[in-house]
């Protein structure tokens, strides 16, 4: 596979590579989880897959619901269009690629719109949504940064890695898409907006305060992977 960024070297000198290292153990375990090293040799089971892109699907829909927030935090017209452009991109095109995703592993949309959201679900989408209502526009971004930029490390991670197979790896066009050009442009641009809300609502008194959402945001998503795991038996 074609060479990809380094995330330690694109983080550095970024508020993202600094939340990244006051959690680094943290960080670790979700960008190296059970879940992602079974999904690199294809050993994953099908039925933790299943669930995980079920219980992914409701992510979505919060995740739109996350970036309405952002229209409402968002203190410039620049602030509330990139917002927007972002609900769009997710009601209008990545849920429907979810969609077509999912149906290749046997689950159709009228499924997916039956499931129970799971408890790593709700606890998840609800604490962004509960940081960035009670915070501001970079409260909100700094606790979608593990879900925004951390698929970005972990495609980047999985194409970089020797030991991923993708000969006959059920889970191949997963990894390319995380690991693909569109994506990884994706999450090193949320990386240079959380620098572009810290230069105008940062400061040194807010870094602790920032980091304990980014580590809980962290923890949620390693619950999330785990999730999976669990469901398979």
């Amino acid at each position: 596979m074609p060479a990809r960024p380094d995330y330690g070297a694109l983080a550095e000198g970024t508020l993202f590579g600094r939340l990244r290292a006051g959690c680094a153990e943290d960080w670790r375990r979700y960008v190296a989880h059970d879940f992602v090293r079974a999904l690199a040799d294809g050993s994953l089971p099908e039925a933790a897959f299943r669930h995980y892109l079920g219980q992914d699907y409701l992510f979505l829909i919060h995740f739109a619901r996350a970036w309405g927030l952002a229209v409402y935090k968002g203190e410039s017209l620049e602030d509330m269009r990139k917002a927007a452009a972002n609900i769009a991109a997710v009601l209008d095109v990545e849920i429907g690629l979810h969609v077509a995703f999912c149906r290749g592993w046997g689950l159709d949309e009228a499924a997916l719109q039956a499931l129970p959201e799971a408890s790593q679900t709700l606890a998840y989408t609800r604490y962004v949504l509960e940081r960035g209502g009670a915070g501001d526009l970079l409260d909100l971004h700094v606790a979608l940064a593990p879900c925004v930029i951390g698929y970005g490390e972990i495609g980047a991670r999985l194409a970089a890695d020797p030991e991923t197979r993708l000969a006959g790896n059920p889970f191949r066009e997963w990894i390319e898409m995380y690991a693909g050009e569109e994506y990884q442009e994706v999450a090193a641009n949320e990386i240079a907006e959380l620098d572009r809300l810290e230069a105008r609502r940062g400061g040194p008194a807010r870094f602790e305060s920032l980091l304990r959402t980014f580590r809980e945001a962290t923890r949620l998503e390693a619950d999330f992977w785990q999730m999976g795991l669990d469901a398979a038996g």
